[in-house]
């Protein structure tokens, strides 16, 4: 079995089918060491504990970056135009969600966080 820093790269679906597998395929006359399914089930519930941390990770995240947003409504900030031209300067409107980014509205402009260089 490949050593767990590799496990990352699978989802716990597909690491269980390759449990099943092998214990479907294995030989009967030399059944699986109780020690090897033990680290096997030890591994799995590890990589489950970590992509769960990883979604909460990001749901952190996401909450972070909607409360830094809220925070700038009725501010003026300091942004870098998405065309990349000269920085441009203007008060915030609201927040809103696109394609899974959160998104200052300033004026007519959509603003996304990292476009942000100051706060006046």
């Amino acid at each position: 079995m490949a050593a767990p820093s590799s496990l990352s790269a699978i989802g716990p679906d597909q690491f269980l089918q390759l449990l099943v597998a092998q214990l479907q395929n294995q030989d009967p006359l030399q059944p699986l060491d109780n020690n090897q399914l033990l680290s096997q089930l030890a591994t799995l519930n590890t990589v489950s504990g970590i992509t769960q941390l990883n979604a909460s990770f990001g749901e952190m995240l996401r909450l972070t970056q909607l409360t830094q947003g809220a925070d700038l409504i009725g501010k003026t900030v300091r942004y870098t135009p998405a065309d990349g031209g000269a920085a441009v300067t203007g008060k915030v409107d609201s927040v809103a969600v696109q394609d899974g980014a959160f998104v200052l509205q300033v004026g007519s402009t959509p603003v996304r966080l990292g476009q942000v260089q100051s706060v006046v």
